[in-house]
């Protein structure tokens, strides 16, 4: 007797499509090749001695019970600390709900604020985890993209034009994974207004908050206005800034009620992360932050080198980014063409290619909902990131 089919919602999502060549880039590392990597989603930089002790610690003070739900008080202090001298935002602690990585508080902000057959709206190019997690909360991603001639930032109009009555939440992400773009406080107040009058809530995904260049000052999305920041889950964490990706600290704040739900829905689904990790957070919210700025500045001699010296090579090209520690190549010129006796279809084709012809891996966008482009990660070393270079002016010269 066959089984009973599983869970629609569940089979409906997809496996990320980098991991195929992210599995042919470890064979071929594992086989000895000398392939140079540029999917990293993480800084290269090892956590903070500061904050490493401060884990060390928490185990040798026997900080190893469970907490509540939504995380050690303290830790949640720490949070409307930061939120507080880096944005001027005023969050109360039980306002804030810690969860394993700002990827799980995206999880469970959608999980709280969707209902099955509700329509989430994501700004692309996005990250491609978005449109599974809203599938998973049984909602409906509605994609809605802004071109390279656009700075890879949609407009009010565009995100108005895409509501429904059926739309619960917007999706916003600056700076952006993957292309590195931040939206202007110009920006953020046109699309705020157009929150507000259509009345959706938005979840602002905020964890590159710190590695933004160029002077830039970064403007949280929260910090709008009373009616904004009621209708906001703010997301956040210590991962990128801190480069703690493994430690496993998110948090979202938001308003008392989605908070009290968040906590709940953590209480009876993961519980709260790692007590360690969260007395380790404590520190990095609340300590020296001169690792961050150190980091920050090395990420963005590598942007400048890496931006000025792509443009340079024949057919492709790429805008500079202005956050994060990602690079959008435009490749199309290679679409339709046939290289190394292969035609390129696609950027999954020209990044197959490119990882076995060229021994470089990066990251195809068409997931991304930006087909025609592939990622670089700069959270790699200046000599990796001109051996990558070098090999890309060779793959596309030789073809």
């Amino acid at each position: 007797m066959a089984l009973k089919p599983i869970s629609k919602i569940a089979a409906g999502v997809q496996a990320s499509t980098t991991l195929a060549i992210d599995s042919l880039f470890k064979q071929m590392k594992a086989e000895g090749k000398d392939v140079v990597g540029f999917g990293a989603g993480e800084p290269d930089f090892p956590t903070p001695e500061h904050i490493k002790q401060a884990g060390i610690e928490a185990i040798e003070d026997n900080y190893t019970k469970y907490t509540p739900a939504a995380g050690l008080m303290e830790l949640r202090e720490s949070a409307c600390y930061r939120l507080k001298t880096d944005f001027g935002l005023e969050y109360m602690p039980e306002q804030i709900v810690v969860a394993s990585g700002a990827k799980h508080s995206v999880y469970v902000a959608l999980m709280t604020l969707c209902n099955p057959g509700d329509e989430v709206v994501i700004a692309a190019p996005y990250w491609v985890s978005y449109s599974e997690m809203v599938k998973q909360a049984g909602a409906v991603p509605v994609i809605v993209a802004a071109e390279e001639e656009q700075d890879f930032k949609i407009t009010a109009a565009q995100l108005d034009a895409a509501i429904t009555d059926k739309t619960k939440v917007f999706m916003l992400n600056s700076p952006c994974n993957p292309t590195g773009m931040v939206y202007t406080r110009e920006e953020l107040e046109s699309i705020a207004a157009v929150c507000c009058r259509r009345n959706i809530y938005v979840i602002a995904d905020e964890i590159y908050c710190n590695l933004v260049y160029d002077d830039i000052s970064f403007v949280s999305f929260a910090s709008l206005g009373d009616d904004v920041k009621e209708r906001t889950i703010l997301v956040n964490g210590v991962s990128k800034s801190y480069a703690m990706t493994g430690w496993r600290i998110g948090y979202t704040a938001s308003n008392t009620a989605l908070a009290r739900v968040m906590g709940s829905y953590l209480s009876h689904s993961t519980s709260a992360p790692s007590t360690i990790s969260q007395h380790a957070a404590i520190v990095a919210l609340r300590g020296p932050q001169e690792d961050m700025q150190a980091m920050k500045r090395a990420f963005e001699q590598r942007r400048d080198h890496l931006v000025e010296r792509m443009n340079r090579i024949p057919g492709v090209s790429c805008i500079k980014p202005q956050g994060a520690f990602y690079v959008m190549m435009n490749m199309k010129s290679f679409i339709g063409k046939t290289m190394y006796g292969k035609k390129i279809e696609s950027a999954e084709d020209f990044a197959h290619l490119f990882l076995e012809k060229g021994l470089v891996a990066t990251v195809p966008c068409t997931a991304f909902a930006a087909p025609g482009f592939v990622r670089w990660s700069y959270a790699t070393s200046l000599a990796e990131i001109d051996k990558g270079l070098d090999r890309l002016e060779q793959f596309v010269l030789g073809a």
